[in-house]
């Protein structure tokens, strides 16, 4: 470590005692672009919560602290000092096997913040959820809004979606009471520049690598990350309580989405279509011969069954109540293939 980066260090620790805004997961995709966005607008007194903490964080000049949403001191300490709370701390996964990990950090870590958060004195809290605890369906006629039925009949069969439901109601039952004010934002999938973990843009990185062979028949939703953190900032200062708040650039077929990517990469999309029964059961199948040898499986079932709903949102409530603007989505995806073609694939993969 150089000894500039040590003072930073030494300069962050001692903002301790000042910070009145943490955000919690400021170093995923979404979260980056919060804190970046926050810190260029001249922001005071940020604490940026997370478990590991990197060095363009540390750059910033803001308050670090390395600590788990799910240890109860951890949290507590963090939330010393706070009045208003980012809590945009999860975990993006389509396997099972991470059941268990995500109900502790949606769910369990969601209480501990909000139960330490109102011990604390802190007065405000925007919560990241996701649009698919609401908007998804069978049909691609149907556009959901806040007030569509939660579809937990669907939701309930992959764990990540489910841990954000209940996720939702664990922090309307504990950040509630007089002067306090919860809100939960609902963005479908981030695409956009800057996801290092490939936790949201990786089907673009799959198209591009060619990697995806059949076109799913469903359709999907999406926003930019950088227009979801400005909408965080928004509702920060004007959101209501308890309400939630869809944010989606765009409702597309797969068969557009791919089409679009197409042109941008000059990748040729894939021209096959499967029934769903077909496209989940034979998805199904290889994954269970290949994990019966202990092998790296080529398919993500859940990816493919997701793939075969609707998850398209209506957002006219951000718009109206946030000042929800989302920019033009070829854009978003002109950016996400520049960011993931330098950053994963080499600047001179399939074409400048």
């Amino acid at each position: 470590m150089t000894p500039a980066l040590t003072s930073k260090r030494r300069a962050a620790i001692e903002k301790r005692q000042r910070a009145a805004t943490l955000i919690t997961g400021g170093t995923g995709f979404l979260g980056s672009h919060l804190v970046r966005q926050l810190v260029e607008d001249g922001a005071k007194d940020l604490r940026v919560m997370a478990t590991s903490i990197p060095d363009w964080l540390v750059d910033l000049g803001v308050e670090t602290f390395s600590g788990s949403i799910t240890d109860p001191e951890d949290v507590k300490r963090a939330v010393e000092g706070i009045t208003e709370v980012y809590h945009l701390a999860g975990k993006v996964s389509r396997e099972r096997k991470d059941a268990r990990e995500m109900y502790e950090i949606h769910v369990e870590g969601t209480r501990l913040l909000c139960d330490a958060a109102k011990a604390a004195g802190v007065k405000t809290m925007v919560l990241a959820s996701t649009s698919g605890t609401i908007a998804v369906s069978e049909d691609g006629e149907v556009i959901p809004d806040e007030t569509y039925p939660a579809p937990l009949e669907i939701v309930s069969r992959w764990p990540y979606y489910a841990s954000k439901t209940y996720q939702e109601m664990a922090a309307l039952e504990r950040f509630s009471g007089r002067g306090l004010r919860l809100v939960i934002m609902n963005p479908s999938l981030l695409l956009g520049p800057g996801d290092d973990r490939l936790s949201s843009t990786k089907v673009v990185l799959d198209f591009m690598a060619k990697k995806i062979s059949a076109v799913p028949t469903g359709g999907a939703s999406f926003v930019d990350a950088r227009d979801a953190a400005l909408t965080f900032r928004n509702a920060m200062k004007k959101g209501r309580h308890g309400e939630r708040y869809l944010l989606g650039a765009a409702n597309w077929t797969f068969n557009k989405f791919f089409g679009r990517l197409e042109r941008l990469t000059k990748v040729s999309a894939p021209r096959f279509a499967l029934p769903a029964r077909i496209a989940v059961g034979g998805a199904q199948l290889v994954d269970s011969f290949f994990r019966q040898w202990d092998w790296a499986s080529p398919v993500e079932p859940g990816a493919i069954e997701m793939a075969q709903y609707y998850w398209y949102l209506n957002c006219a409530k951000a718009a109206r109540e946030l000042s929800f603007k989302p920019r033009d989505p070829s854009e978003t995806l002109h950016d996400t293939v520049s960011y993931l073609r330098q950053n994963f694939l080499g600047s001179n993969a399939f074409g400048k």
